[in-house]
This record gives C-alpha cells, structure tokens and sequence, in this order.
C-alpha cells in the first residue's frame, strides 16, 4: 500500500505543474525560479554529505590542513560534475528540439 500511497503522491504533483500552461507567466516564472532554489539547496546537501563522509574523520575544534584540502577538492570536484551533467542535459535538450523542429519543417 506505501507504493500507492508514494504514486498518489507523485500523481497529484504531475497535473498540478501539467496545468500551468495556460496560467500566468509570472506566477510560471515564479515556480521555475522557486524550483532551481530547491534544486539548489539538494545539491547543497549532497554535496555537503558526500564531503563531510569522504573528509571528516574525527570532528575536532577546527579542521586539519589534510582536512581543509579534502574538502576543497572533494567540493571542486562536485560541481565539476554537476556542471558537467547539466552541460550535457541541455546538449540533449538542444539536439532533441532541432530534431522536433526539423521534423515540424
């Protein structure tokens, strides 16, 4: 039952955005900004939980260079990535709107 419970949830979330087409392109453009804050803040805690895992070995007063320099790169390198995986999400997203708009011609 928790999975029809977790697909209702889903499922009341999918039309609620589905219907905006028609809405107002304020409140649209105040969802889209809202919604990259949110995207922000989890990439945020990942990223923050992935680097306090990998770096901190015992928590003390202050951090140790070894530390300091874990986190740094271990911070680098996830935005590293997340760039990356964006950069290619909107190559994709690019590359299928030629396609539809090819099609469309």
């Amino acid at each position: 039952e928790r999975s029809g419970a977790g697909r209702g949830g889903s499922a009341m979330d999918a039309p609620s955005a589905a219907g905006l087409g028609g809405a107002d392109p304020q409140l649209q453009r105040f969802i889209e900004v809202e919604t990259q804050k949110q995207r922000f803040q989890q990439l945020v805690h990942q990223m923050t939980e992935l680097c306090w895992e990998k770096c901190m070995d015992k928590p003390g007063p202050k951090l140790d260079s070894r530390a300091e320099t874990c986190f740094v790169n271990c911070v680098e390198r996830f935005i590293d990535t997340s760039q990356f995986i964006l950069n290619r999400l909107e190559q994709t997203q690019k590359s299928k709107s030629a396609f539809s708009e090819s099609l469309s011609d």
